[in-house]
């Protein structure tokens, strides 16, 4: 995707003009100086005006940069597919929003179609022209957010005939490479001499192998001296193992699993796509849950990487156990903060539902300030839960250190403490069920993987103290 502030639209015949009341409209033709005096009249949006062989969509300045991403998708759904290049009239602060919907909106997961029908499904847009009102980095960032969006979202649509977790660990490391991160990949092998007993008990029913993939992002002019680790859970597919998952269509989008991967790798591209000043870390865990082979099995006692033990009561809450080495495997980074996404519980999506992360966690309350703030400016917003110690009462064993799964309330938060047990650091949990996949396009949030917690990360990071 190209985008330009050059301010050059002559030769683009689609132009999106925001209009705002008090608009200079000296840069417009006369006959665009009618289209906007009637459409500031009118009770509308966006409207489309067709004049000869150029085609201008008027769309009315909003309040807050959530809505002009809204008007940005709105844009995407009224322009052809074929249109290659498309311009945008406005001030610096409207054009970015606007233009941030409608290249989210532009995604789309065409792979698996035959050529001929992804040609006809493919919008061909390619180009943005913007005023020069809009910085040369601003086109940057929107070029860096859409490319990081896209390809967490490509990885949650994925399916795990494609995405095993030795492929995830292969297209993480490809990102890597273009961003100036260090990756490193441990192997089954190396699992097992470092004893990490929870990522190897999730997948003792796969015949594939499991990963756990170091993404490591250190500028030299990185105003923290101990690194922000990202923890992402990756479990590429999830049957449930041997607890198979029994409601109906409950394994239809399981291959979005391994969203809280996709988050914290975005991120931490998208972050060094911006250069920004920080030294961070990703950690992803990986493997799928089958209930093959010699799968693990309700009742199995597990030594874990940090060398406590959890009774296992549930193989389907496998993602805790997979999180949970990799946290404790953080601990050797020494962190000044760990935060992990992780689409890890139904009790998270029920709660919230699609609209929200739950956040938990023992960080100082200026990093939780810090993740609502992150929320609202990216619109993925996040709702705090409490972390008493009464939660984690729950998650005690009677024959182990820990159990996997708590009592029939307040799932999320259970699972948050479980999680507490393997993190020395301070720490915030993230559970991202909720947003991490949708049935439907809304907006400029497409159908499928959403790449949820992406852009909230990337606003925590940017403007982290």
């Amino acid at each position: 995707m190209k985008i330009n502030n050059q301010g050059n639209f002559e030769n683009v015949k689609n132009r999106v003009i925001i209009v705002s009341e008090g608009m200079d409209d000296s840069g417009f033709s006369e006959n665009e100086k009618v289209w906007i005096s009637r459409f500031q009249k009118q009770d509308k949006d966006l409207v489309s005006v067709n004049d000869l062989d150029a085609e201008v969509i008027l769309v009315k300045r909003k309040d807050s940069a959530e809505k002009m991403r809204m008007l940005g998708a709105s844009v995407r759904s009224t322009v052809s597919k074929d249109v290659a290049s498309i311009a945008i009239s406005g001030g610096a602060e409207d054009s970015f929003h606007l233009s941030e919907g409608l290249l989210l909106a532009n995604y789309q997961f065409l792979k698996y179609f035959k050529k001929e029908t992804r040609e006809k499904k493919e919008n061909k847009l390619n180009t943005l022209e913007l005023s020069s009102e809009v910085s040369n980095a601003a086109c940057e960032e929107l070029k860096h957010i859409y490319q990081a969006v896209s390809w967490a979202r490509t990885m949650v649509n994925e399916p795990v005939s494609f995405l095993t977790a030795e492929q995830l660990a292969e297209e993480m490391k490809e990102i890597a490479e273009d961003a100036n991160i260090t990756a490193t990949v441990l192997e089954k092998t190396q699992l097992e001499s470092l004893k990490m007993g929870g990522i190897l008990a999730v997948n003792k029913g796969s015949i594939d192998p499991p990963t756990l993939t170091i993404l490591d992002y250190k500028p030299k002019n990185a105003k923290n001296k101990k690194p922000i680790v990202l923890v992402g859970k990756g479990v590429v597919y999830d049957t449930g193992g041997l607890s198979l998952k029994p409601t109906p269509n409950s394994m239809d989008s399981m291959k979005s699993d391994m969203g809280g991967a996709a988050c914290v790798a975005g991120a931490i591209y998208l972050a060094a796509k911006q250069q920004l000043p920080l030294h961070i870390m990703a950690v992803v865990p990986a493997t799928d849950n089958r209930p093959g082979l010699n799968a693990y099995a309700p009742g199995d006692v597990i030594k874990m990487f940090n060398g406590l033990t959890v009774e296992v009561l549930n193989t389907d809450a496998e993602g805790r156990m997979i999180l949970a080495d990799a946290l404790a495997y953080s601990n050797k980074f020494q962190p000044e903060l760990v935060v992990d996404a992780a689409t890890l519980t139904g009790a998270a999506f029920r709660a919230v539902g699609e609209h929200a992360s739950c956040i938990m966690g023992n960080a100082d309350e200026k990093y939780f300030d810090q993740l609502a703030a992150a929320g609202e400016a990216s619109y993925e917003r996040t709702v705090r839960f409490p972390f008493w110690d009464e939660y984690g009462d729950e998650m005690k064993s009677p024959i182990a250190d820990l159990k996997n799964l708590g009592g029939p309330t307040a799932g999320m938060i259970t699972a948050g403490k479980f999680l507490e047990n393997f993190v020395e650091a301070p720490y915030i949990h993230m559970d991202i069920a909720g947003p991490a996949w949708r049935t439907s396009d809304s907006g400029y949030r497409t159908k499928g993987g959403t790449g949820a917690g992406v852009r909230l990360l990337y606003h925590f990071l940017k403007n982290y103290k």
